[in-house]
């Protein structure tokens, strides 16, 4: 773990976690989703059709991206779309894996008293669902998504809003995430201790720089940020 700075001298009460590619890798998950969809579909391109998703538009996590899809592949009916549609959403939940170490890390954590939270830019709906399917929804003391915060990262309100909810002051918590930009940058303005997870990084068009407190290689280095247990 390489720590960037002299910040983080406060004791850790809280952790602030982003949850896709922070946690476990989604992007593998909708590749395997779009593999489902050109398969069943017997035609098109796996690769081409997550592009879709990575658009600037309806968003990474819209279906719309399906939609488009198969109106440029002028294949598009409605039926084939819901199809489509079904498929993406059911092998994208079933093919989650947690990255390594993720449980045994939260569980240390936990043992420690450490506060922990999600803060996300999933809905609350696809949060829950994640978690319960990877048996984390124990693991929190909140999940926090646009629903409840409305607004969307890397909007600062969003960590000001986590950051009320928990009852936390911002040099009590450490907010780990993948995305410098999104995750980083608004969490260390907002005053917050940051770890950047950059073994999940996926922002393969992103060119963001920004410095965080501490890069993680793997999520259990968390226990070595200074404030947390011994450290």
């Amino acid at each position: 773990m390489q720590k960037t700075d002299g910040t983080g001298h406060c004791k850790i009460k809280g952790i602030m976690f982003d949850m896709d590619n922070t946690l476990f890798d989604l992007v593998e998950a909708k590749i395997a989703s779009c593999n489902a969809i050109v398969d069943c579909l017997g035609t098109g391109n796996a690769e081409e059709l997550l592009m879709y998703f990575m658009r600037k538009g309806h968003g990474f996590e819209s279906t719309e991206n399906i939609r488009d899809y198969l109106r440029d592949m002028d294949i598009y009916r409605e039926v084939i779309f819901e199809n489509c549609c079904n498929i993406y959403n059911y092998t994208k939940l079933e093919t989650l894996q947690l990255y390594p170490y993720v449980r045994e890390t939260l569980e240390l954590l936990r043992e420690q008293q450490i506060r922990l939270f999600i803060v996300t830019d999933a809905s609350h709906n696809n949060a829950i669902a994640r978690l319960e399917k990877l048996q984390l929804t124990g693991m929190f003391d909140q999940v926090i998504t646009p629903d409840l915060t409305k607004a969307v990262k890397p909007d600062i309100n969003v960590f000001y809003h986590a950051l009320h909810r928990a009852g936390l002051r911002a040099e009590e918590v450490v907010f780990v995430g993948d995305s410098l930009r999104r995750d980083i940058e608004p969490a260390r303005k907002a005053g917050m201790v940051t770890a950047y997870a950059c073994y999940g990084d996926r922002n393969i068009n992103d060119s963001y720089q920004t410095e965080a407190d501490y890069v993680l290689n793997n999520i259990r280095d968390v226990l070595n940020v200074k404030g947390i247990g011994k450290n």
